[in-house]
Order: structure tokens, then C-alpha cells, then sequence
């Protein structure tokens, strides 16, 4: 192990994994005084009423303030945060439960099995890029939905903006194994040795460059398998290496903790966060949730998703729901989720810096289009056009 002047490890191995140490950090326990906008904590999670967020975000300095907790929250603090009513409509959360459900009847009838990453094939109903399907078979129900505050607030706390998000539904079907403990993407998809590559400043990188989060659809109580948490345990340093080795499964395995969440709860968690999809021990419980991977601006995103295809299938909802007076937060939550953030990597020789020092992005151009009032194939002209110029 090497050292920088400042006395921090250069390098991580599994010789840095100790159990003392790691047990030392996650058996703290979770003051709910240090986080005034929680409602409480519940075994070590902080719970956070979606209504009262809400108002406490209004303003631009309660949104700053809220956000701040936020942060402090996911990196300080227990690393996972519950919004009860997240979505407060619940018709929001069904006409989106009925999308992914003719998804979920698509992919079966095409014989596709889902693989998934640290559960058995076909042991569930995934469906991949749900997202970006979603908003091409009801983009009226995708619009709905991704307008929804709370996942703006706490993606552009964590994130900032230019964020992009992708989703993955999935189905623990009654019977439904539980995974693997697991840290999450990027240095959690890595097998250890190539993951002991990486310096250790870039293991705490890799946290911050994506949000892990999930939206619930029905009631998934204890027994139907929500997934399991070990609270502060993404403050671990040598946390990606650790993972998989067994005295650190075996404490997992006997000090993680569920939670119960209501239709339309969400939770989101630092990606280093221990945790593992549940096992469904309910008689007739299909424990649905749509599965939140929401990337920096600066990072690689796990799927490949058309956005350009979104944002066309959307747009005329976009249009349609500003001329009955949606206001300008829930028009930008949704360009947010669908258009892409950030104009780079592009060809500077085509497409150049228009006054400063980057070029268009394709949500500013979806921004223009909503504010102008542009026809549809006004606006797909141009991302095509958009497109073309990024193109090398």
C-alpha cells in the first residue's frame, strides 16, 4: 500500500478489507436531529414525507437547503433516503404500472428472457431501457410520470444538472430469490482485480457519478422482498472490494435491514451502498419497481437509450401540457429525463461553441422548441440535424 503526502492510500487491495473496521462505521446509528427535514429514521433510514418536502422546496433557498441535507445525507449519513408518497397521485403511478405490464407481455411473447446482473435468468420479469419503450408506447403516461419533483430534486442534488436518467422494471415474481450483496455501477460491475486497477481517488469517484434509486409499484411489505440495506456502509473506502468476499456477506446476510414501502414511495441510495433485491416469500405478491439508474452529466450511463426518439414521442405531450398550464418546473423535470443534458462528446469543426464555450445540447434545443412553440417536425428536423453535426 502506497500513501500520498496528505497520509491517503494510493492504492486499494483486498489486504485493505477489514471487517473490525467496516463493522465499525455501519453500526453507527442515524441521528434523525442532524437531518431536520426527515420526518424520522426508521432502523437506521432516514423517512422523508414527500408533501412536506415539497413545501419546504418551494423556494429557491428551501430547495438549496433541502438538497444540502440531501447530500449530506447520502454521503455522510446512512447512505439511503425513503420518500413516502413520492408520487402522490396514485393513477400517475397505474397508468405507468399498465405500460411496463405490456412491456413485460411484449418481451414474453417474443420468447426474450432478461438476464440480470446478480440474480438467476429468468428468475424475474426485467424488462431493459423500460424507459425509453415507455416513452415510445405512452408518451403521455411517460410525461406524467417523470415530471414527478422528487426525482428532480434529489437527481440534481446528487448530480447536478445535465443528469440523465434510465430505468430497468423489475418483477420478484413469489418465489423470487433475493440477490447477491452488491455495490453498484461503475467500479461495482468490475471483477475485484480489475477494480484494484483503479487508484483509490477513483474509488471515491465512482459514487458520485450515478444515483441508484426506485419507485414502487403496488405495496411491497417486508415479506414480499424489498431490497435489503446496510445503512452507512457506502463509507467504506475499500467498500468495492470488499463486497464480494465472504466474511462480508456473512455480516450482510445477518445485519441487513428491510423496509416496507407503500405504492408510489420511492428510495434512493448512494451506489456504494451494501444492498441486494429481497426474497419473495409472499403467497401472490409480484413486488413490480421501476429501477432509477440516474447518471452524471460526466459519466458513461449503463444503457445506450434514443433519446432522440423520446423527446419526438413526447414533445407534442410537452406542447399539449404547457398549453393547459404546466408550469416551467415540470416542463424541465421532463426534458431532464428524456433529452440529453450534455452537448459533448461532439465535432467541434460542425458544431461549435455557441456564445461560451460549449454548443447546444439537445435539451436546450427541446427547451427552445417548448418555450417557441415549434411544430413537431420543426423540432425533429433539427435534432436529426443535431445529430448529424456530432457526428465525426
Amino acid at each position: 500500500m502506497s500513501l500520498t503526502t496528505e497520509g491517503r492510500r494510493t492504492w486499494l487491495s483486498e489486504n485493505d478489507c477489514d471487517l473490525d473496521g467496516f463493522r465499525a462505521l455501519v453500526e453507527q446509528r442515524t441521528d434523525p436531529r442532524d437531518y431536520p427535514y426527515a420526518a424520522r429514521a426508521e432502523r437506521n433510514v432516514l423517512l422523508y414525507d414527500g408533501d412536506r418536502l415539497r413545501a419546504a422546496a418551494a423556494t429557491r433557498a428551501g430547495r438549496r437547503d433541502v438538497q444540502a441535507e440531501l447530500v449530506r445525507a447520502l454521503t455522510d449519513g446512512p447512505g439511503i433516503v425513503v420518500f413516502r408518497r413520492a408520487f402522490p397521485d396514485l393513477s400517475v403511478v397505474d397508468r405507468a404500472t399498465g405500460a411496463f405490464n405490456a412491456l413485460i407481455a411484449d418481451q414474453r411473447a417474443s420468447g426474450a428472457t432478461a438476464g440480470d446482473h446478480f440474480a438467476r435468468p429468468g428468475a424475474n420479469d426485467r424488462v431493459w431501457n423500460a424507459m425509453g419503450k415507455m416513452a415510445l408506447r405512452d408518451p403521455e403516461a411517460f410525461t406524467d410520470y417523470y415530471a414527478n419533483d422528487i426525482v428532480a430534486l434529489v437527481s440534481t442534488a446528487w448530480l447536478g444538472p445535465g443528469y440523465q436518467i434510465t430505468s430497468q422494471v423489475n418483477v420478484v415474481n413469489p418465489g423470487g430469490a433475493a440477490q447477491t450483496v452488491h455495490r453498484d455501477y461503475h467500479l461495482g460491475f468490475l471483477p475485484n482485480d480489475v477494480a484494484a486497477a483503479y487508484p483509490a481517488h477513483v474509488h471515491r469517484l465512482s459514487p458520485v457519478l450515478t444515483l441508484q434509486g426506485a419507485v414502487a409499484h403496488c405495496d411491497m411489505p417486508v415479506e414480499s422482498g424489498p431490497t435489503m440495506y446496510l445503512p452507512h456502509s457506502q463509507k467504506y473506502e475499500p467498500g468495492y472490494l470488499a463486497w464480494r468476499l465472504p466474511e462480508f456477506h456473512e455480516y450482510f446476510e445477518a445485519n441487513h435491514i428491510q423496509l416496507p414501502l407503500a405504492k408510489g414511495d420511492a428510495v434512493f441510495f448512494n451506489p456504494a451502498l451494501f444492498h441486494a433485491a429481497g426474497t419473495n416469500r409472499s403467497a401472490g405478491i409480484k413486488r413490480m419497481a421501476n429501477l432509477l439508474q440516474v447518471s452524471s452529466a460526466f459519466g458513461r450511463a449503463m444503457e445506450t437509450v434514443n433519446r432522440e426518439a423520446m423527446v419526438n414521442a413526447v414533445f407534442p405531450v410537452l406542447l399539449k401540457r404547457k398549453a393547459e398550464g404546466a408550469g416551467r418546473d415540470w416542463l424541465e423535470a421532463v426534458v431532464s429525463a428524456c433529452a440529453e443534458g450534455y452537448p459533448f462528446p461532439t465535432n467541434l469543426d460542425i458544431d461549435p461553441p455557441v456564445d461560451g464555450l460549449a454548443p447546444l445540447s439537445q435539451a436546450d434545443i427541446v427547451r427552445r422548441a417548448v418555450n417557441d412553440g415549434w411544430t413537431p417536425n420543426a423540432l425533429r428536423d433539427e435534432l436529426r440535424a443535431g445529430a448529424k453535426r456530432r457526428e465525426s
